[in-house]
């Protein structure tokens, strides 16, 4: 989901918003368990994010806000104390078009 997507939802009513991003976060909690079985995390981060779309017609700023439930999804997997400054020192944003919308993360230890 985008921003515009998101913005949409909290719009319609005051609870789809929050439903729309527990939705996602519990998606992507799935993934971070079916890929890395849980790992934990302890030190400092950069999280480098490769937005992977199928067309062109979003903008990067629509897309990159994704990471806000990435980042809330790998603390709440535990893969991650927390979201902080403290814990994810940076983050960089990438962007790919191929058949099928995707997000690769990686995070390097800082």
């Amino acid at each position: 989901m985008g921003l515009n997507e998101y913005t949409n939802q909290n719009r319609r009513n005051r609870y789809a918003g929050a439903s729309a991003k527990k939705k996602e976060q519990e998606y992507i909690m799935w993934c971070i368990r079916e890929q890395l079985d849980n790992i934990k995390i302890n030190k400092p981060v950069r999280a480098i994010f490769t937005w992977i779309e199928e067309n062109k017609k979003r903008d990067y700023d629509n897309i990159s806000f994704a990471k806000k439930f990435v980042l809330d999804a790998l603390v709440q997997a535990g893969t991650l104390k927390d979201d902080n400054r403290k814990i994810v020192v940076g983050f960089e944003d990438k962007f790919e078009y191929a058949d099928k919308s995707k997000v690769i993360v990686v995070l390097e230890e800082v």
